[in-house]
């Protein structure tokens, strides 16, 4: 057996990608922190039945896959939602919004900077960033827990079906046909229309910008002018949401955008898309904490926005700025 110092320094550099894996598979930062934690754990253990012929990456990715499995076998509600995955959009703007109750697992967003690839290449960014987008996640959830397993492991990380027969110990046919399921049904759900353009840095920057002015001086026009025409709302935990302009911009005005200055944001990152940190001010004038947007990009304007009203969440975002953009710098847990 080798030295467990070192062996810890080999297997620390995948932790990133694990925890981005982990997190597509269970749709939760929280446990997807636990479980990498757990496969490490494992892992260190297990170091003495390590066998060269399998790849370090391969071996830790069928620990942590399987040690997903196990959660989500232990969890009560095997799948995570945003509000457009439990109903239909709401006809009316002015009603007040519904809350969910405790029967309904709510998807989280990730801060880009817990993992996002530290290569320099252009492509292999974007592609990490495509595959964390908030739509996926939440069409992943979909599936039955094994099949989400195969396709990610397939289709994102690029396994071989014989790797991945190994990884779950099943044969190579079954994977194919997991597969074949899991894409038919992810053809039932994937939103018809999500736009993954990413924008250019100043067509990006431009639109955050007048977001973050429309809200923090409560200009409606403003607010209406930046939505697309088909543009959707969603506001966990809530489940009613809205589909379109027409009822979108007038919710935000009613229910949301309040009076000038009622609103600071700070920009980010969250899902390999924009996002904001809102923060509210209360009536003893103090701006505390409130949630973070994830927003989606259209044709000119703004296609999408996610807001995870929760001011636990904030933490997970605030750090130093850099380059425009607020980082998180969480302490890394392997050590």
């Amino acid at each position: 057996m080798s030295d467990s110092g070192e062996f810890v320094q080999r297997i620390k550099p995948f932790r990133r990608e694990l925890l981005a894996h982990c997190y597509r598979m269970l749709g939760s930062v929280d446990d997807a922190e636990d479980v990498v934690q757990e496969t490490y754990l494992r892992a260190w253990r297990a170091e003495g039945t390590f066998e060269a012929r399998a790849s370090l990456r391969a071996w830790l990715y069928k620990i942590a896959t399987n040690a997903c499995l196990t959660a989500l076998e232990q969890r009560q509600r095997q799948r995570r939602a945003l509000p457009s995955g439990l109903g239909a959009p709401s006809r009316d703007p002015h009603a007040a919004p519904v809350f969910a109750g405790p029967e309904v697992d709510w998807v989280e967003p990730i801060p880009d900077a817990l993992v996002s690839s530290e290569s320099d290449d252009p492509g292999a960014i974007a592609v990490s960033r495509q595959d964390l987008r908030l739509a996926l996640i939440a069409s992943w959830q979909h599936l039955p827990s094994r099949q989400r397993a195969v396709l990610l492991l397939r289709e994102v990380l690029a396994f071989s079906a014989e790797e991945v027969a190994e990884m779950l110990d099943i044969t190579a046919a079954a994977v194919k046909s997991m597969l074949q399921r899991a894409r038919a049904r992810l053809d039932e759900v994937m939103p018809a229309a999500e736009d993954v353009r990413e924008p250019t840095a100043p067509e990006a920057r431009a639109l955050l910008d007048r977001y973050i002015a429309a809200f923090e001086s409560s200009d409606a026009a403003a607010i209406e002018q930046l939505l697309c025409e088909d543009a959707t709302l969603e506001m966990v935990p809530a489940i009613t949401w809205f589909s379109g302009k027409t009822t979108c911009a007038p919710y935000i005005v009613h229910h949301a955008l309040g009076s000038p200055g009622e609103w600071r944001m700070a920009p980010t990152r969250a899902n390999g898309q924009l996002a904001t940190i809102a923060y509210r001010r209360g009536e003893d004038g103090v701006h505390r904490a409130f949630g973070v947007a994830v927003l989606s990009f259209g044709a000119g304007g703004i296609a999408r926005i996610v807001l995870f009203a929760d001011p636990e969440l904030v933490a997970r975002f605030e750090g130093p700025v850099a380059d425009g953009l607020i980082h998180h710098t969480g302490s890394d847990p392997v050590s």
